[in-house]
């Protein structure tokens, strides 16, 4: 289960973003709720979680352009380094008693531009830390970091904030990216895919798109990426306004919803994990484990319909006992639905393209900017539930239609439909 750890170069770069997944989740959960006790508002959690994202939407594909012309292991060091000013920012804004939401809402909007440059960079790093084979054990012990952060941050988030308040919480986010930064300084330099920086940035960035519009199956997963996000990841958005109106609940509860998520994610994670190596032949990649031998794209249609169907049921229970339960099954889908789908896509994807399609692949995680403002405008005026229901409603079909169209494109034996 742990084979990729032992590898230098994964293992130093899998312990730096032990750290920094940490201070992420609670730099997300944390926000959100100062967010609500600043304005208690449904629009102002959704424009929280729209700044955050939309740089990403924006910028994403520009930051694959660079992370093929760059030393990615510098930009990404870099880039931590500039979070760890950002949390610190914060906390203090927060500990002299200035802070004002449109602080929140500028400070969110820069580490939306750093994600940019550094979520394409992390990404096209994988795969040139270790062998190929080990590539999903890789992904699943990087979902095992964000479902393990997921579980200490709703620990700590509540008594950081009763011992040291909201400020203690941001400070303790900087210096969490401190130590990953000095963690990725430690990594080998990786190649520079792009060494003739002859050609323009645009004509890099048009001829990544060209690559990606000829692969029907790459276009269709980084469309599930787009749906995903728009539909169903920015349930996180409203969970503050679900725990106070619909479950009468408090920041402990808050905090009990997101270890519950937490704890299923890393029941997601470890059964990715047991799936030892991924097998690519001329058919569908399919996985090994448990005995089996499975198809990425069956696992993909399963995990994707069980992340709809069990957001559904997540916003229809009045019952914070049933809502705990049924948040960790969403927890458990979306660690595994995630991991398919990137491994699945990079498994596709030639080296020297790698840090663009990443960036474009990364359009979900912008895309939630308008799935968290549309749920905002949708529970402003419907209601909480009502909003949740109808976006994963939405998610379910789509994921699934998307998922009946690659296994159509393998079994026609033509990647390139």
């Amino acid at each position: 289960m742990l084979a990729a750890l032992k590898f230098r170069e994964y293992r130093i770069f899998w312990l730096g973003n032990a750290t920094s997944n940490i201070g992420i989740y609670m730099l997300f959960a944390g926000r959100l709720w100062l967010m609500h006790e600043l304005t208690d508002s449904k629009i102002m959690l959704g424009i929280l979680t729209f700044a955050s994202a939309v740089p990403i939407l924006l910028f994403s594909m520009w930051g694959g352009v660079v992370a093929d012309r760059v030393n990615r292991v510098r930009l990404v060091t870099i880039t931590r380094a500039l979070f760890a000013c950002t949390a610190t920012l914060t906390g203090l804004l927060i500990a002299f008693d200035v802070i004002l939401p449109w602080h929140l809402i500028l400070i969110s909007v820069i580490n939306g531009i750093l994600l940019s440059f550094d979520i394409p960079s992390r990404q096209a790093m994988v795969p040139n830390l270790l062998p190929r084979e080990h590539l999903v054990n890789a992904y699943a012990l990087q979902s095992m970091l964000g479902t393990g952060s997921a579980i200490i941050g709703p620990t700590f988030l509540p008594l950081i904030i009763k011992i040291w308040g909201m400020a203690g919480v941001f400070i303790f986010i900087g210096i969490a990216y401190l130590i990953t930064t000095l963690m990725f300084s430690q990594l080998t330099k990786q190649k520079i895919y792009r060494t003739d920086n002859k050609q323009k940035p645009w004509a890099d960035l048009l001829e990544g798109l060209g690559y990606i519009r000829l692969n029907g199956v790459m276009v269709s997963l980084i469309s599930i990426g787009i749906i995903t996000g728009i539909f169903a990841a920015p349930y996180m958005t409203l969970l503050p306004d679900y725990v106070a109106k619909v479950l009468s609940g408090d920041v402990n509860s808050y905090g009990y919803l997101l270890l519950s998520s937490g704890v299923g994610g890393m029941f997601g994670a470890f059964a990715m994990a047991q799936f030892g190596k991924l097998r690519q032949s001329s058919s569908v990649p399919t996985l090994t484990g448990f005995g089996l031998r499975i198809s990425l794209n069956y696992v993909q249609i399963i995990t994707g319909l069980g992340l709809g169907l069990s957001l559904v049921s997540f916003s229809i229970t009045n019952s914070f006992q049933v809502a705990m339960i049924i948040i960790a099954i969403v927890g458990a889908f979306s660690v595994t639905f995630q991991t398919i789908n990137n491994t699945f896509l990079q498994t596709i994807i030639e080296d020297k393209y790698r840090g663009r399609v990443s960036s474009i692949h990364q359009l979900g995680w912008g895309a939630s900017a308008f799935g968290g403002l549309l749920l905002g405008i949708l529970a402003q005026g419907y209601g909480t539930q009502f909003a949740l229901a109808l976006c994963a409603s939405i998610a379910t079909v789509s994921i699934f239609s998307f998922c009946i169209y690659i296994k159509r494109c393998f079994n026609e034996n033509n990647i390139s439909a």
